[in-house]
């Protein structure tokens, strides 16, 4: 453990320059909120090495991949095989045992939350207030989101390349490095979700209402329809699907996937459930009254406020609001919907969607905070409408008292 220890307070100072960079390019960065946020994901990492000594953890065969490899590039491959590939090197050269990895891929789940962090920011006009704290620093400390992006494992990859590549998206031209990067990652670890990130991009960007060249419209739409066409065998193919035959294999896969899930523990039986009470239990569930174990009550109360935070959107006013949402809206209102269809006809078991849906939830919490966001905008336009047309009858009467 004195290692991993080490290694945390090594990481920190290594992380100290970027984060110094990112604060002279966001002069609205708060340095010091992104240092508790390193210190506050590092106790989760080590909440779930403690998790890890007692029950069973996927992590603990992750590290021990590297005995199945003469050479690196062996398990170069997407999927699971992409977790084992960065591993080698770490454990077979460096020397890193297995708190050290446990660690370090805390320190890669971390990065997801600066960028989340910095994506919301950048892209809010105001700062969303939920009982008066800070709504957007609320969400970067939720329990559930730091717990399952805090271990060797596909989690903390996948939630910083997501990260990655939506800050990336937020400026393309200017952001090259963080669009390849974050799509690397996505596209090693889940195709499908960085196919979900593509389409939700050509819709954002042609539909969003941002001045922007009709030319540059259309090279992204064709930059994300060629990625998509390039991605979509490999996707099947990853996913356990027969590019011929999509539709047969897909009912067989979610048929097989189900009867898995449920066979795990902490089964829920959605087979015959309507699309919205599916899409229901994903987001929304365990509530507290199935709650499967202590971990259930900490997600329940997540879940609790991520109703209260999609109720804020039933409202008329947010139709209104989509139609003019900016791209970055739409792109991550499109992801979250897409990624979510597809995730609830494979999932049955509580335990599995509490770990997926934290990959995801950011993108439906940002829709929501941008609504509010807007709505203020409108509130205060129609303050300073109101406050202009006051003063301009009282002009017209001075001067009629004048004249």
């Amino acid at each position: 453990m004195l290692g991993a220890a080490l290694l945390v307070l090594f990481l920190f100072f290594a992380s100290q320059p970027i984060l110094g960079n990112l604060q002279k390019e966001h002069k609205w960065i708060k340095a010091g909120l992104l240092n508790q946020m390193y210190w506050y994901h590092m106790f989760f990492g080590l909440v779930y090495w403690t998790y890890s000594q007692f029950f069973r953890s996927d992590s603990i065969s992750y590290f021990y991949s590297y005995r199945h490899y003469q050479n690196w590039f062996e398990a170069f491959e997407p999927g699971t095989l992409f977790i084992e590939w960065v591993n080698f090197p770490l454990v077979k050269w460096l020397g890193f045992n297995y708190d050290m990895m446990m660690f370090f891929s805390t320190w890669v789940g971390f990065w997801g939350f600066v960028y989340f962090y910095l994506f919301m920011k950048e892209n809010l006009r105001f700062n969303p207030k939920f009982e008066g704290w800070d709504a957007i620093t609320i969400f970067m400390f939720l329990p559930n989101m730091h717990f399952w992006t805090a271990s060797l494992g596909k989690g903390a990859y996948i939630f910083a390349g997501l990260a990655i590549l939506t800050y990336g998206l937020s400026w393309p031209a200017k952001r090259m490095w963080h669009i390849g990067i974050g799509s690397f990652i996505c596209y090693m670890i889940r195709p499908h979700i960085l196919f979900a990130v593509l389409i939700g991009m050509g819709v954002g960007f042609v539909l969003g209402r941002e001045k922007v060249p009709l030319y540059q419209k259309y090279m992204v739409v064709i930059f994300a329809i060629g990625m998509s066409v390039f991605v979509y065998e490999d996707l099947l193919v990853f996913l356990g699907y027969d590019p011929n035959n999509v539709v047969e294999s897909f009912e067989e896969e979610s048929a097989l996937n189900s009867q898995r899930l449920q066979a795990a523990g902490s089964a829920v039986d959605m087979a015959n459930y309507s699309l919205p009470m599916k899409l229901f239990t994903f987001w929304f569930r365990p509530l507290f009254i199935d709650s499967p174990n202590a971990i259930g009550l900490v997600v329940s109360m997540e879940n609790a406020l991520y109703i209260y935070m999609f109720s804020r959107i039933v409202n008329k006013d947010f139709i209104k609001y989509i139609k003019v949402a900016p791209a970055m809206v739409k792109m991550a209102g499109v992801v979250f919907i897409s990624i979510s269809i597809s995730m609830t006809f494979v999932m049955s078991n509580l335990g599995i969607i509490i770990r997926q849906k934290s990959q995801i939830m950011y993108f439906m919490l940002f829709v929501i905070v941008g609504f509010l966001d807007w709505q203020k905008t409108n509130r205060i336009k129609k303050r300073g409408e109101i406050y202009n047309r006051i003063v301009e009858e009282e002009r017209r009467r001075l001067a009629e008292v004048e004249s």
